[in-house]
């Protein structure tokens, strides 16, 4: 297979200043007493919640989110740059510490879709860093390093000052230019401008609290080119504060010499120019990376096998793979796929969203459980194979209640091997009224006859099994994929 003999050739990465590379994740938080149980209680967090009750590029994006208020945080207490970076990249349970817990403290709003912005994310999260911070004091950077393990108090620690007074004044400085409280006591004129498109005052101090530089940030010059390019692009003006609160840093790049070349560059590689205003909205950051850096995660892509056309299909249905490091995130979780006998360049062009995913904390347990029911390494791969989304689905909420519910079905297991799709269903909206309603006609479907037909076609072929009088599982397969409805749980 190609891409597998390719998968193990080194390239050169140069990571950019916030594309910290999204890494193997450890789900397993409770039960450590040196956290602020406390705080957890008042909070009502559930740490056991499931990463992935939001889609994984929605998921990958909040990672992001999170590292950012991290770094900024550490700073705030008193690290260099350079420190808290390093701190960063030691810290990859914590970062998913940290997004399980906004997950748990917002649940019902993922439950309905609603997207948490910027400034919601940084107020869930900065009061607990603060709590650790009170609690912890000088070992905090020990204990967000060695999460969720507590740290040995008797080893020396990184020494950090808790204030950073340079960064605590330039921000102090730009949260009272946006307030039209500094020297010259009125507000500068990119404020009414961004509050007229719709960013309230309180929102453009978070993304200023965030990015200093912000405030500085000329109308005429910088913030109202780019609006505009947004808007011709076909961004509606509705989009733009979620943008703008995503990545401010859109309104200090060149139009001329960045933004413009960045879109030619990528539109060269395949990505359709129709779905600018999409792409954008999904992931604005892909803007603001180097050309060197979309190159590198383009020519892994390449490796892999995948023609221009797939690529382009993949930088627009997922333009945050941009962001995983080839040889940390993308390259290993290739490895993985390709141990499962996974075809890796089909599944990369099917289902990209599966490369964001952590092999320990995801795609280990979706393997071991399938494994545990009897399933074959082999058919694990074919079923992986089949539907690319599998593993993006979560064990306790989505795989395990339909296992027990398949189990009921009076199907034999190699079905799901046949139909791994089955998982992509609604348990309560498709399966179990379908399953009712087949079961009381007496008539037995293919399982993929059952849930993908169209309800009038599905009455039809019950009529047509009755009539025959054939009650064992039919030999029909599913009409076309028009009548394929899927009710798929992200």
């Amino acid at each position: 297979m190609k891409a597998c003999s390719a998968i193990r050739s080194s390239e050169l990465f140069f990571l950019p200043r916030r594309a910290f590379s999204l890494s193997r994740m450890q789900l397993s938080f409770a039960g450590y007493p040196f956290f602020c149980r406390a705080k957890f209680a008042e909070s009502g967090t559930n740490d056991s919640l499931s990463l992935r009750v939001v889609p994984p590029t929605l998921l990958a994006a909040e990672k992001e989110e999170a590292k950012a208020v991290l770094t900024l945080f550490l700073k705030k207490c008193g690290l260099s740059n350079a420190v808290a970076v390093r701190t960063i990249k030691k810290s990859e349970d914590f970062i998913d510490h940290l997004v399980s817990r906004l997950h748990s403290v917002h649940k019902s709003w993922y439950l309905v879709g609603r997207e948490l912005t910027t400034l919601e994310i940084r107020d869930a999260l900065i009061p607990y860093l603060e709590s650790l911070q009170e609690e912890h004091g000088d070992i905090l950077v020990d204990v967000v390093e060695n999460f969720p393990n507590p740290p040995d108090k008797d080893r020396s620690l990184l020494p950090a000052t808790l204030h950073n007074p340079d960064f605590d004044v330039k921000r102090t400085k730009a949260l009272a230019r946006v307030s039209g409280i500094g020297p010259a006591g009125t507000l500068p004129g990119h404020i009414p401008y961004l509050i007229e498109l719709g960013i309230d005052l309180e929102q453009i101090k978070g993304i200023t609290r965030r990015f200093p530089a912000f405030a500085y940030y000329s109308l005429e010059g910088k913030i109202k080119p780019v609006v505009e390019f947004l808007l011709d692009l076909g961004v509606p003006k509705s989009d733009i504060p979620t943008i703008l609160n995503k990545r401010p840093q859109l309104c200090g790049i060149s139009l001329s010499e960045n933004l413009i070349p960045t879109m030619k560059f990528l539109e060269g590689l395949g990505l359709d120019k129709k779905q600018w205003a999409k792409v954008i909205y999904r992931f604005p950051a892909l803007l603001t990376y180097s050309r060197q850096k979309v190159k590198i995660v383009v020519d892994f892509l390449t490796e892999m096998g995948l023609s221009e056309e797939s690529i382009g299909k993949v930088l627009t249905r997922c333009p945050n793979i941009v962001s995983y490091s080839v040889e940390d995130k993308l390259r290993p979780t290739a490895e993985y796929f390709c141990s499962l006998g996974v075809d890796v360049a089909v599944l990369l062009h099917r289902c990209p969203q599966a490369f964001g995913l952590s092999i320990d904390a995801n795609l280990k347990p979706l393997t071991e459980f399938f494994l545990g029911k009897g399933y074959s390494m082999e058919e694990v791969g074919t079923m992986i194979s089949r539907y690319g989304a599998l593993y993006t689905f979560s064990l306790s909420d989505n795989l395990i209640p339909k296992w027990d519910f398949f189990l009921t079905m009076d199907y034999p297991s190699s079905e799901l091997v046949k139909f791994p799709q089955f998982f992509g269903y609604s348990l309560e909206g498709r399966i179990k009224p379908r399953c009712a309603y087949v079961k009381k006609s007496g008539v037995k479907l293919l399982l993929n006859q059952m849930l993908s037909l169209s309800d009038e076609n599905l009455h039809k072929a019950i009529e047509r099994k009755m009539k025959n009088g054939l009650n064992g599982i039919g030999s029909e397969t599913a009409s076309s994929s028009s009548d394929h409805r899927l009710g798929a749980e992200q």
